[in-house]
């Protein structure tokens, strides 16, 4: 059974680190008792079972200790043609033997490749041999660090899911439950009813011209229809809005209306017909057996799908391309709904968030103030809008568009037959068909569902309590050598710089969970809208849509709650939120191979110091810089400061347009963010580490088996963080939608700007990795 789901809307304006996961299937953060192993003294204590698992790991470290001697020996026997610092093994200085050294040392033999010089192709050395060891998986279309862990962190949220309704501390962890196992559905509920529950809610919506649902053009109106799927069903079509942080005011909450509508995940999918020719004809293809399995007639219901695709190409030729909406003070556009109405006015905009806001008992008025971050496409949409309103053909095109955005969101919660229908457009686009294990695709849809009571479960098994207090220091130290490092920038003014320091200083950090989800109380409190049951998946997602629209128009006039997580605890992932101006990280990359307290700190800082960095600079990027300490959006820098930013940034953008791979290009607009947060990050947690004192044996001794200081150890943990196999039709993909650079780039671009990389392993200049023109903003 494989299943996919439209992402949910993001209600926060987030930059995360970015794991490289594209439309995989997910729908897209103290206190605590923490559970430690208890032993006893007494060997005739244990049970029969315990004595044979102490025994298989007595057995365990003895064999690993001769492979490790045989490692010792073949490194130093070894005729290395790569030019490193080596520091050879004396019997007075033996490497570090411990746990965790031994197995940090077999994972990074298991992924160099030593034919490779690192001053060649530092991924390629860091990375070839582990994507070799590490195949994409069936059913995938990349796989990484950051998929490997997340389905390791899928995995203990299974086995808690599937432990006895009686077991779970809240009604909220019940309902997770509950949610899971509707799921599953171990009855084959989905496969007997068929469609009968998505032909259901046609009837309900005011049906379907596509399939006999009972539409009738005459009486059809399109701000009706809007307001059904929009404002009750919590659906997508034409354009989007939901109450967020006010960009210029961040304590209080505003409607915000942006462009938005195409299924496709880019724009160009539409316009350049030749290039996409395949995903177009797989999404016909897509569109025409679902309004088939719903009773439609296949030659008709091809017609219409295909004006659909017309439609939708419509209104991508006015959808502004990403890499143009950076200037985040350029789209800001705040004013009444009755300037709103005089710009567009297809609909009756009072009357639509009135409709809205009736959920919540709030009335609106025609001097209610929102945000407009699209106005020249909500300006252009009015005029395509009211060509299809005007003929009855033309609202049949407009009506069959807004049902299929439901439609196909709902497909996923049907039987097989629905969900099968997808995987032809899904092979097109990203390179995979699919099919990972039910309970996986399950997992990940609850999570994204009740994730915080899932949260509480997954804290309580495997996040311990010294991890947060360690992640915190080195959060700080990061934080310092970013500080400190804006000393030597010569391109910024005094001025600027003392309010930049200030703003780095108020930056907060959110580690791990939130705190409340531990009280079951308090977890109960946010779930208390919303009814699971444990047998109607279909209904359940009709249920969970409603209850998060309810809970983001209750948002409207209340002040902003600064410590409100925007990802669930199991996320491998991190972000920055520049209206909080507040960096998060949750309790799911905590973890091996990114960051542990047993590590080596140049691995630690190597890996999740790097993603710190990376969050954190991202305060300071091209979108992040034009809000203040306070998460305000204005121009508090000094105008000539400004434009030697920009210059800096334009060294970076073209840059990353040199790139090429699959015959493309990079898009250096588009991922310039990313890409300065990515080189400020790795900057920052290098400077950070060289500084941070060395308080263990693993922090200075040598790891077995490498021949390489810990220093280069360092580089070493920040590029295997990227090493990743990828479908070539998935990296097309990212090039054309992905705020965030291909893996390999991630990897060459920073360290090709470093210095201190080249120093350490001594690359001539003029060699691939030490170009002679450097790129630095941070």
């Amino acid at each position: 059974m494989t299943r996919y789901k439209q992402a949910d809307f993001v209600d926060e304006d987030t930059s995360s680190i970015g794991s490289i996961h594209l439309t995989e299937g997910s729908k897209p953060a103290m206190h605590i008792r923490y559970h430690t192993a208890r032993g006893t003294s007494l060997w005739r204590a244990r049970n029969k079972l315990e004595k044979i698992l102490i025994l298989s790991q007595c057995c365990f470290f003895i064999i690993l200790l001769i492979f490790i001697v045989a490692l010792i020996s073949m490194a130093n026997n070894h005729n290395s043609t790569r030019i490193l610092h080596v520091e050879q093994h004396t019997p007075d200085k033996l490497p570090c033997l411990e746990t965790p050294c031994i197995y940090a040392a077999s994972e990074i033999l298991h992924s160099i490749d030593t034919s490779i010089n690192p001053c060649d192709d530092f991924y390629a050395f860091s990375c070839n041999q582990w994507i070799k060891n590490n195949p994409i998986p069936d059913g995938k279309s990349m796989w990484g660090t950051f998929g490997k862990l997340e389905q390791r962190n899928q995995l203990v949220v299974k086995n808690v899911l599937e432990r006895p309704l009686t077991s779970f501390k809240s009604k909220a962890e019940k309902k997770a439950k509950q949610y899971y196992q509707s799921c599953m559905d171990e009855d084959e509920t989905m496969e007997k009813l068929g469609a009968q529950p998505l032909q259901k809610l046609l009837v309900q919506i005011g049906g379907w011209n596509a399939s006999s649902s009972g539409f009738n053009v005459t009486t059809w109106s399109l701000s009706k229809t809007l307001k059904i799927l929009q404002n009750k069903y919590n659906m997508g079509g034409l354009f989007v809005w939901a109450v967020g942080e006010d960009d210029r005011n961040s304590s209080r909450h505003i409607i915000q209306i942006d462009q938005g509508g195409l299924t496709l995940p880019t724009r160009d999918n539409y316009l350049n017909k030749t290039a996409h020719a395949k995903v177009l004809s797989a999404y016909l293809d897509y569109m025409t057996r679902v309004v088939v399995l719903l009773g439609g007639n296949e030659t008709d219901a091809k017609s219409q799908m295909n004006a659909v695709i017309d439609f939708e190409t419509k209104l991508a030729e006015i959808t502004t391309p990403a890499e143009e909406r950076r200037d985040e003070e350029l789209l800001y556009h705040p004013m009444t709904l009755a300037e709103l109405q005089d710009i567009a006015p297809f609909i009756d905009w009072r009357d639509h968030f009135e409709d809205a806001l009736r959920l919540v008992k709030r009335k609106v008025t025609e001097k209610e103030r929102v945000v407009v971050y699209a106005t020249e496409y909500l300006t252009k949409l009015t005029k395509i809008i009211t060509e299809y309103n005007a003929t009855a053909d033309g609202k049949i095109v407009l009506n069959n568009y807004l049902v299929w955005q439901t439609v196909r969101s709902f497909t996923a919660c049907l039987s097989k037959a629905f969900r099968d229908a997808y995987k032809g457009l899904r092979k097109a686009l990203i390179g995979s068909e699919g099919g990972e294990e039910p309970w996986r695709y399950c997992v990940a849809d609850t999570n994204n569902v009740i994730g915080f009571a899932i949260g509480a479960m997954f804290v309580r098994e495997v996040f311990h309590g010294e991890a947060k207090p360690q992640a915190e220091q080195m959060i700080n130290e990061v934080r310092s050598a970013f500080q400190q490092n804006l000393r030597n920038l010569d391109w910024m003014d005094e001025e600027t710089r003392v309010l930049a320091d200030e703003k780095a200083d108020a930056i907060s950090d959110m580690i791990g969970f939130p705190d409340y989800i531990l009280n079951p109380a308090d977890l109960d409190e946010k779930y208390k809208d919303l009814t699971i049951d444990p047998d109607k998946y279909f209904e359940n997602n009709i249920k969970v849509n409603m209850y998060n629209l309810k809970s983001n128009l209750e948002k409207l006039d209340q002040p902003v709650n600064k410590t409100r997580w925007g990802m669930t605890p199991p996320t491998v992932n991190a972000y920055y939120t520049p209206t909080k101006n507040q960096i998060v990280f949750p309790a799911g990359i905590l973890q091996l191979p990114f960051f542990d307290i047993s590590n080596p700190k140049s691995l630690n800082f190597g890996a999740m110091g790097v993603v710190m960095g990376h969050e954190l600079t991202h305060a300071f990027d091209d979108q992040g810089r034009e809000y203040d300490k306070f998460g305000n959006l204005h121009q508090w820098w000094n105008n000539k400061t400004i434009d030697r930013f920009k210059e800096r940034a334009n060294c970076l953008s073209k840059q990353y347009e040199q790139y090429k791979i699959n015959g493309k290009n990079l898009n250096g607009k588009q991922t310039l963010g990313e890409n300065i947060a990515d080189n400020g990050g790795l900057k920052a947690a290098f400077n950070a580490y060289i500084k941070s004192k060395n308080e263990t044996d693993s922090d200075m001794l040598l790891l077995p088996g490498i021949n390489m200081t810990h220093r280069q150890l360092f580089f070493v943990s920040f590029a295997q963080v990227w090493c990743s196999a990828v479908t070539d039709e998935t990296t097309n993909l990212q090039i054309e939608k992905d705020p965030h650079s291909p893996p390999k780039f991630r990897v060459i671009g920073p360290l090709s700007n470093l210095k201190e990389f080249s120093e350490e392993f001594q690359c001539k200049m003029g060699s691939p990795m030490n170009p002679v023109k450097k790129c630095e903003i941070w």
